[in-house]
């Protein structure tokens, strides 16, 4: 298949697509960091930076030369529009009138020109929720106004081999009227914290230096299939959290969150019973990570380690290979990795719709 990635991000669900056997060749993505990061590590890619709102009709003719291949090869739409506005965690804006809400328009905009055999459509799952359902629905009425077979389901990218609890919502569109079945979750434990990131570098808070190598020999198959055949990886930064933040990360053990932390130590909360819970919260080592998100403003804490997690362990819970680097500040890193679909989870995704696609 053909593939175009819109919302690319940094590129998650492009490295899911690619493992799956998909060929891409466009990404579109407004933020320049982001959209960089993707050049990086897709170089065969055409990348479009821009805002996908900004691509009218008179600028589709990008599309010509993918039409042309149709005739060969199937073409696959896939991407996720920003999933702020649905997020559970965000109670304020989880309305229509959140304008970011509305940018799944463009998305179906995007398709209704190309006519793609395929669409994937990725998003959290308060989507389902949010104004009762109503942008779900809209996805699932306009994608039928398409002419597409619709299925959905929701999956969690720990019952496909990735270190992390984290629940998304795919939807997939069928041109010749194909429905996927839900892909199989995968056998086996769950990929714990211990095993994504053990043999990657001791850091220290506020650590910069980007390149290093690892620090021991590959402790499981995770970490083997992310490390492939290299010796040092890229992304071991850590953000600079302020002496009195190190003095909170001491009181909390594995699983535990600020609840934790001594009163005197939380004086500048004006109310601290109102964090959410995975504020200050310590990985545990034989489990799951829980949902990376923004690990930088949530104080992710490392299982073992008095800081935060460093861009590539948080890329590794993600399971991102290492030899993927991410581009921009410290900050952009985190957002972009934070972000991102699981290219495992993803890759599950395309792996049902070939199979699907060859019956």
């Amino acid at each position: 298949m053909i593939g175009i990635d819109l919302f690319s991000g940094a590129g998650g669900m492009s490295v899911g697509a690619t493992m799956a056997g998909v060929r891409v060749v466009l990404a579109i993505e407004a933020e320049p960091n982001s959209a960089l990061t993707y050049k990086r590590n897709h170089p065969n890619v055409d990348v479009i930076q821009k805002d996908i709102r900004l691509i009218h009709s008179a600028g589709l003719n990008v599309f010509n030369p993918i039409r042309k291949l149709r005739k060969r090869e199937p073409i696959i739409v896939f991407g996720g529009p920003p999933c702020q506005g649905f997020s559970t965690s965000n109670q304020r804006t989880r309305s229509a009138d959140n304008p970011t809400n509305w940018l799944f328009r463009e998305y179906l905009r995007i398709v209704s020109t190309i006519r793609p055999d395929w669409v994937v459509f990725e998003n959290v799952r308060g989507i389902l929720e949010t104004d009762n359902g109503r942008f779900f629905q809209q996805v699932l009425n306009e994608l039928s106004l398409l002419r597409y077979a619709t299925s959905h389901w929701v999956l969690n990218a720990k019952d496909f081999q990735v270190a992390q609890d984290r629940a998304r919502l795919f939807i997939v569109g069928s041109r010749s009227g194909c429905y996927v079945p839900m892909p199989q979750s995968m056998s086996g434990k769950p990929i714990t914290v211990k095993e994504a990131i053990a043999d990657l570098p001791v850091l220290e808070n506020g650590a910069s230096e980007s390149v290093l190598p690892y620090s021991r020999s590959a402790h499981s198959e995770y970490a083997k299939a992310m490390r492939g055949q290299l010796n040092q990886c890229a992304n071991h930064i850590v953000s600079r959290n302020a002496k009195y933040i190190l003095q909170r990360y001491r009181h909390i053990r594995q699983g535990g969150n600020w609840e934790s932390i001594p009163q005197r130590l939380m004086t500048n909360y004006a109310d601290r019973y109102r964090c959410h819970t995975g504020i200050y919260y310590r990985l545990r080592s034989n489990e799951p990570s829980i949902v990376i998100g923004n690990f930088r403003k949530n104080m992710l804490v490392h299982p073992w380690q008095n800081r935060g997690l460093s861009v590539r362990e948080a890329a590794r819970l993600q399971s991102f290979p290492d030899w993927y680097e991410f581009t921009g500040s410290i900050g952009f890193q985190q957002q972009q990795v934070g972000n991102a679909v699981p290219p495992r989870l993803a890759k599950a995704v395309f792996k049902a719709i070939f199979a699907s696609d060859q019956e």
